[in-house]
């Protein structure tokens, strides 16, 4: 694993390419990513038009997302959930309405300039049960057994040190708490170039 790690890019630098895309993501979303984004990839990812109802237009156009973790489980009423990269908080806003009143919902994310999209979105909204903070996925800034349940959405694959996410998200979730993960995989041998390459672990 040493090995490996000396070959890529710093974790620092890959943090901050990853920043820089998302600001420019949170301005204007197409063209950034291979596949579809916005309403057009809720649509093709199943997002049930109900789940959509509620959540303000400009949260929707932004959303970059590669799945859809509630085909893999929802968040019950009264449930706490973090989003893990929760970008303009599209998977936040679905489940603040799923967890309800007596529920809670945290989306963190790493670019300032995508949690403002989020939050304005909030604040006409009117949802205090859900809640945008600024963070790495590597070092949640959350209690141990914070939350019932992890979500996360095409982001893992931007962390660099992928061991210590999840030892992270391990941490903060409870005891039974469960993970429903939607993200790109590797299944071949990522060659040395790529691996030293901040365009490529920003994407």
């Amino acid at each position: 694993m040493s090995e490996r790690r000396s070959e890529r890019a710093g974790d620092a630098a890959i943090h901050d390419a990853v920043r820089r895309k998302y600001q420019e993501v949170s301005r204007r979303p197409l063209g950034h990513f291979s596949y579809p984004v916005g309403r057009d990839s809720l649509r093709q990812l199943g997002y049930a038009p109900a789940w959509l109802a509620g959540v303000p237009s400009e949260v929707a156009d932004r959303f970059v997302g590669v799945g859809n973790p509630f085909h893999l489980r929802q968040p019950e009423a009264g449930e706490r959930v973090l989003d893990v990269g929760c970008g303009c908080g599209l998977d936040a806003f679905v489940s603040a309405h799923m967890v309800g009143a007596g529920g809670y919902f945290s989306g963190l994310a790493l670019t300032t300039e995508m949690l403002e999209v989020a939050r304005t979105a909030q604040s006409r909204l009117g949802l205090p049960n859900l809640a945008f903070v600024e963070g790495a996925a590597d070092a949640l800034p959350f209690e141990d057994e914070a939350f019932d349940q992890v979500i996360s959405n095409g982001v893992l694959n931007l962390v660099p040190d992928k061991d210590r996410a999840f030892r992270e998200i391990r941490r903060v979730l409870r005891p039974g708490g469960s993970l429903a993960v939607a993200d790109l995989i590797v299944i071949e041998t990522i060659p040395e170039n790529v691996l030293k390459d901040l365009d490529a672990w920003s994407t």
